[in-house]
């Protein structure tokens, strides 16, 4: 019995940000080198496989064309002056991360640092070989989902401890009103919760919410 073929996974929808600048106009030397380079780049994510969905401005209306075309990726391919490229970047997906990679010939490294905490996934200074570019952006999809179940289950944790918080002041208002015992304050939010359909911790909400209005 042959094993099923399994599809071939799709291609990485990449979205590339750039600025009018990489345009070369033909008489200035610094121009045609990042134009020559942006180039490359762009033809070594093709000759990779990638699908560049689309190649944007970082202006005001990226936030907007980002979440329409809801790209796997977001590759910056800055010139010298790369800051402002990526703080427009960055608020752009604030609300909707995606991995960020950043390919630049700006060699003052200073900002690396605010620019990975800002939520870049990987800075790349200079020029890059076609055949190196599919392993730098493997790795960065893997850290940033890497990054993502952290995040996740940091945020899981948080909300735990803070319903935890909830149903605790709900059982003792509970203890104090009616003079139940922990454990039979606890079922009674556990019996209402089951009754209306809610978790635990809304139901601790809405008596607070209740007791804190009538106090």
């Amino acid at each position: 019995m042959t094993s099923p073929v399994r599809p071939l996974a799709a291609p990485l929808r990449i979205v590339i940000v750039a600025p009018d600048s990489l345009l070369a106009d033909g008489s200035d030397a610094r121009a045609i080198h990042e134009a020559e380079r942006s180039r490359a780049l762009r033809i070594g994510l093709l000759e990779n496989g990638y699908n560049i969905v689309a190649v944007l401005p970082a202006d005001v209306f990226l936030p907007e064309r980002l979440a329409q075309i809801a790209p796997d990726m977001i590759i910056v391919d800055a010139e010298s002056q790369a800051r402002d490229t990526l703080e427009h970047v960055v608020m752009a997906t604030r609300e909707a991360r995606r991995p960020i990679v950043l390919f630049t010939e700006d060699e003052d490294t200073t900002h690396v640092g605010a620019a990975i905490a800002a939520g870049v996934t990987a800075y790349v200074v200079a020029g890059m070989a076609a055949e190196r570019v599919k392993p730098v952006l493997d790795v960065a999809l893997a850290r940033f989902r890497h990054e993502e179940g952290l995040r996740r289950e940091l945020a899981d944790a948080r909300s735990e401890l803070s319903d935890r918080k909830l149903i605790d002041r709900a059982k003792g208002i509970l203890m104090q009103q009616h003079g139940l015992t922990e454990q039979d304050a606890y079922a009674r939010l556990r019996k209402t919760a089951m009754n209306k359909g809610l978790r635990l911790a809304e139901v601790a909400q809405r008596l607070i919410d209740v007791t804190d209005l009538l106090a």
